[in-house]
Order: C-alpha cells, then sequence, then structure tokens
C-alpha cells in the first residue's frame, strides 16, 4: 500500500436505503485483493450493522474518529459517527434519509479541508428524497461547490467520467436540452476545458493533455448547413484555448469520436451536454467509470451509477465503480501531495 496517501479517504453514506452500504462493505472485504487504500465511512454504525446482518457479511465495524481512521482499516471497517441516526430499511428510504445523506456530505468536506482525510468519496444520493426535504440544488455536483465556496466565491464544478478507456466531461451538465442550449456559451466551454486541463495535469499527471472538444449539431454542423453553434460559439472558443497553449481540437462529430482508434488520439473528450458525453461512456464503461467532480479545492469521485433500491440489501450490488472510485481517488491524490 504503498502508492497510496498516507491520510485515509472519506467514503460518505449516500442514501441509506440504496445500495451505497452494500457496495462499501463489499468494498472493505475485497481491500486486499483490490489493494485499496484505507477508507472511513461517514455514517450511523448501528445502520451499517443492520446492512451487514441483512447481507450475511462476515465483517467487524469500528466505530472510530477520522484520526484512528487508517490503523483500524485493516482489521475493521472504520465508520465516524456523524450524528445522524439512519432507520431507513433497504429500499424504502424514510425521513432519516435525507438528514443522514447530507450531514455524511458536510462532514466529509469538513474532513477533507481539514486535513483529516486526502479524498471525498461519496456514494449515490436518492435526490428525489433530497428535493422532497428540501434540497435546493440539481445534484452531488452543485452541493459540494457550494460547500466548497471560498469567501462567497463558489468555484466552477466540472463533471468528468473516467474510465481507463475513456474520460469525457459534459459543458453543460443537469438541465434540460432546452436549457443546454441557453446555458451554451464560448465562456463557458472556454472555462470548463481550462479547467480540465489543469486538473489533467495536476491530478492525473499528464503534463501535455490531449482534448477532443465535439461539436453541437449533427456531423458537427455541415459548414452551417445544419447549424452554427460550431462557427459562433465552439470554434472560437477553441481559438482562445489554443492561444492559451492547450491542446483542444475540434469542433468534431460526436457520432465519430468515440469508436476505440478514435479514443486514443486524445486524453479526454469535452461535449456540449449531459447525454453527449455519458451516453458513450456508460457503453464502454457502464461497471467500472468513476464520477470525478473537476475545479473544486479538493478530490471528489463517486462511483458512476445510482442508488438501485430495487437490489438494496440482496448482495445482487456491484461494487466495481467504488473500488474504481477509491483508487481512483487514492491515485489523485498522491499525484496531488
Amino acid at each position: 500500500m504503498a502508492d497510496h496517501p498516507a491520510v485515509p479517504l472519506a467514503l460518505t453514506l449516500g442514501e441509506p436505503a440504496g445500495i451505497g452500504p452494500d457496495i462499501t462493505i463489499a468494498a472493505w472485504l475485497g481491500r486486499r485483493e483490490h489493494n485499496l487504500p484505507a477508507f472511513y465511512l461517514l455514517g450511523d454504525e448501528a445502520s451499517i450493522a443492520r446492512r451487514a446482518r441483512a447481507l450475511g457479511a462476515d465483517i467487524r465495524i469500528a466505530p472510530v474518529s477520522a484520526g484512528e481512521a487508517a490503523a483500524a482499516f485493516a482489521d475493521a471497517l472504520p465508520v465516524v459517527a456523524t450524528g445522524e441516526r439512519a432507520t431507513a430499511e433497504p429500499g424504502k428510504p424514510d425521513t432519516s434519509s435525507a438528514p443522514a445523506a447530507l450531514a455524511s456530505i458536510r462532514q466529509a468536506v469538513d474532513d477533507v479541508r481539514a486535513g483529516r482525510a486526502s479524498a471525498v468519496v461519496t456514494n449515490p444520493i436518492a435526490k428525489s428524497v433530497l428535493y422532497r426535504a428540501g434540497f435546493r440544488h440539481p445534484g452531488h455536483t452543485e452541493f459540494l461547490a457550494e460547500l466548497a465556496a471560498d469567501g462567497g466565491r463558489v468555484p466552477q464544478p466540472v463533471m468528468m467520467l473516467w474510465s481507463e478507456r475513456l474520460a469525457v466531461v459534459p459543458v453543460t451538465i443537469h438541465v434540460s436540452l432546452r436549457e443546454a442550449l441557453e446555458e451554451l456559451t464560448s465562456e463557458l466551454i472556454v472555462s470548463t476545458v481550462r479547467i480540465v486541463a489543469g486538473e489533467l495535469r495536476s491530478r492525473f499527471g499528464i503534463a501535455q493533455p490531449r482534448i477532443a472538444v465535439s461539436g453541437l449539431n449533427p456531423h458537427a454542423g455541415e459548414d452551417g448547413s445544419l447549424g452554427h453553434e460550431e462557427q459562433t460559439v465552439i470554434a472560437p472558443a477553441l481559438k482562445a484555448l489554443r492561444n492559451d497553449g492547450i491542446a483542444a481540437r475540434g469542433p468534431l462529430p460526436a457520432d465519430t469520436m468515440f469508436h476505440e482508434a478514435a479514443r486514443s488520439s486524445y486524453d479526454c473528450a469535452v461535449c456540449m451536454y449531459h447525454d453527449q458525453a455519458l451516453i458513450p461512456i456508460k457503453t464502454v464503461a457502464f461497471d467500472d467509470a468513476v464520477n470525478v467532480t473537476l475545479g473544486l479545492p479538493f478530490i471528489r469521485t463517486s462511483p458512476d451509477h445510482g442508488t438501485a433500491f430495487d437490489i438494496a440489501g440482496t448482495g445482487k450490488a456491484n461494487p466495481a465503480s467504488l473500488i474504481a472510485a477509491l483508487k481512483l481517488a487514492s491515485r489523485m491524490a498522491a499525484a496531488n501531495s
């Protein structure tokens, strides 16, 4: 484990009625097989113990402080209490779900900013459950950006989906397609790609990142016959980026960017809207893709899937994406140290 950061990772509870507890337990049980970095779960010890019993998992749980987690990790799953009980049964969120999930996220951010954790890894949340409790953010990404605010300045969060075979970034994220068209500007493309290029250098160890930028319209607009955004919005952004010394090329037709030979020509594909980026990576790397939030003053990764209420507590949940998220967070923290 010499390549892992000395400070453990903070893993959030996620939606307590979902598969977050299942994959957390499975990841800890596979810690030696997968050479996982030390991590601790921010949550409710009693709820994790109940889930372990439901799964028939042979696991010891250790209530610890963040500072004690690394030493406990080899022999027990370290759990740091948030003060919020989670009473929800598998697949059945209740009134404790939102407070427990949000307290875990807040404490994880506090821990990483205070140096008690080297990175934040988040289990899946159920946005509909949070919305009913008054949550006002589109998702995890935007909430984390608010928690990262410094002196009132909220950083621009950039959502990357990463795997060994493909990394993608959507310029517009959790908005409708109509709203995405309204939000898309040259300035937003430039700021997004600058963040991507900077973090590929600083946290992924890529000295000269190669960025492929998609068009918006079919065939990248076909020289204006299928739309003018490539000429009026995307091309000026690419010119500004190249003037910055960033190796960004495009606008490229999105339908020819993701076959194997094309993927080998770039380190990250930046796309104009959510599905344009996420459909290809979920096709290529459905089980092991990782959600990474760039642009924050700390490292955050997450499994690239939802709460899967229908299989929570059954033992059917696949921990591969969480394992990949833990490994990537460790790699990024080591590169950033």
